[in-house]
């Protein structure tokens, strides 16, 4: 689905229309919108059970908010697929689909899952498990995603100790053995890493950095493009003054301990976690094609309640309504919202009036006492229309 697709879904009372007929209200709404700013496509919602008005108005209080959490969770699915894809468009592209269709495709031809989500349950039955269903996938994801990074950076810290310089690897493969003081009373072996330009200074001055360093005891062990490692031998009591005096001319001591077999045990491990990594990724990108699909099909039946609902609560019954799906783009949405303002804002009453040139204005005060009257509640944020009007944008 192209990033620059935008969706608005309206309803309208059929009274706006010169005929009764669906298909000659969509028609009208096509004339109005113009091809050149958006495609104008039925949008079928089915009967649903109606409540009480004040049932009515917190199911349209639940709904704002639950189209909030539908776009959060939809925005973090799609944030996963971009970090275990590394932000490839294409291959993300390829995994953002719903029932294996294009995103735009299931919204252009969406219909309501009457076998998922019964049409004849209440409401609130509707949306509590649309909310259970949300959760569920976020969290699906969020837990699987979390173990993929978790499992990377076990692997990033591996590969580095294989692949880094002598300051972070591992020094297993690196260090024989032979060179190390071990099982003494009163000495020990420690491993300091010196960036190479310093190298003349550490063999000049580490035999009196503390007291008790075995004097010529320093052995090269290994040198790369930025570090050279050493091995020194100093008395155990004065240990912990030698390594802190290192760290002061930043050179940086490394632990290390022989263990028999090492070698072999952290290239076991390497490929442990590589095979492991190759397995989480996959089942990472399987839940986030799933949640991807899962959690815009939540969000589409959300919409269709939000409309439903809202257009109850505006237009009143019987229910004879027109609702439709309008692809356009973000550029081009104004537009379209221009052109349906101009021809259905007189149905927000005196909400909207037009100045000497025609033009709609907005009479504030005309519209709190409208909105009150009509019951009609807004989101947090949210623009009056005279009709009904929701957005949709995908990541």
């Amino acid at each position: 689905m192209s990033a620059s697709n935008k969706f608005i879904l309206v309803s309208l009372p059929l009274r706006t229309f010169d005929s009764s007929d669906k298909e000659e209200a969509l028609s009208a709404l096509r004339a109005t919108v113009t091809a050149d700013n958006g495609t104008v496509l039925p949008f079928a919602i089915p009967d649903f059970k109606i409540g009480t008005l004040d049932a009515l108005v917190q199911q349209a209080d639940d709904l704002a908010k639950l189209e909030s959490g539908c776009e959060g969770v939809v925005g973090r699915v799609a944030d996963s697929l971009k970090t275990i894809l590394d932000g490839d468009e294409d291959k993300i592209a390829q995994q953002k689909t719903v029932n294996d269709k294009p995103t735009d495709h299931y919204l252009r031809s969406f219909s309501w899952n009457k076998v998922r989500y019964r049409a004849d349950r209440p409401l609130a039955e509707l949306i509590d498990t649309l909310q259970k269903e949300l959760v569920n996938i976020d969290n699906d994801v969020k837990g699987k995603f979390n173990q993929y990074n978790s499992v990377k950076s076990n692997l990033a810290a591996l590969e580095r100790k294989q692949t880094g310089n002598l300051a972070t690897k591992s020094l297993t493969p690196i260090v024989d053995p032979s060179l190390l003081v071990q099982d003494s009373e009163h000495l020990e072996t420690h491993l300091i890493v010196v960036p190479s330009s310093a190298k003349k200074d550490y063999l000049k001055s580490y035999e009196t950095l503390a007291p008790m360093v075995v004097p010529r005891s320093s052995v090269q062990v290994a040198q790369d493009d930025e570090f050279t490692l050493f091995a020194v031998t100093t008395f155990k009591k004065h240990s912990a003054e030698f390594l802190q005096k290192c760290r002061e001319q930043k050179w940086t001591p490394r632990q290390y301990k022989y263990t028999a077999g090492g070698k072999e045990e952290e290239k076991r491990e390497l490929e442990r976690v590589t095979k492991e990594e190759r397995k989480v990724w996959g089942e990472a990108l399987r839940l986030g094609r799933t949640g991807w699909s899962e959690s815009v099909m939540v969000w589409a039946h959300v919409m269709a309640l939000r409309v439903f609902v809202e257009t109850v609560l505006r237009y009143g019954l019987p229910l004879e309504f027109v609702s439709a799906l309008i692809q356009t783009t973000p550029k081009l949405a104004k537009k379209v919202k221009t052109n349906l303002d101009s021809s259905y804002s007189y149905l927000g009453g005196n909400a909207f009036g037009r100045d000497k040139k025609g033009n709609i204005t907005k009479d504030d005060a005309a519209l709190t006492s409208e909105m009150a009257a009509a019951g009609v509640g807004m989101g947090e944020g949210q623009e009056y229309t005279a009709y009904v009007y929701y957005e949709m944008e995908f990541p």
